[in-house]
């Protein structure tokens, strides 16, 4: 499909038909990220909203830590941390 950039002020504009907003699920004023792939392909999705629980979900708890954590572990509080 192709569309055509519109000049609205200052600002350059994509209209995006109705099709395709449905199919994407999406609408006016939803946040969105824009990415461009090595091969010059423009990539539009909608903005995740993180869930804690999702992203606990996805670590390995059997890795081990990292290698500078432990140099936190000597340190002394020298304001007014909450231990």
């Amino acid at each position: 499909m192709e569309v055509v950039l519109k000049k609205m002020g200052s600002s350059i504009a994509l209209v995006i038909p109705p099709s395709i907003l449905r199919a994407l699920r999406i609408s006016a004023g939803q946040r969105l990220t824009l990415d461009i792939t090595s091969d010059g392909k423009i990539v539009l999705a909608p903005t995740r909203k993180f869930v804690l629980a999702d992203m606990i979900a996805q670590c390995d708890m059997n890795a081990l830590p990292p290698a500078d954590l432990g140099s936190w572990d000597g340190l002394v509080p020298s304001g007014n941390e909450v231990l």
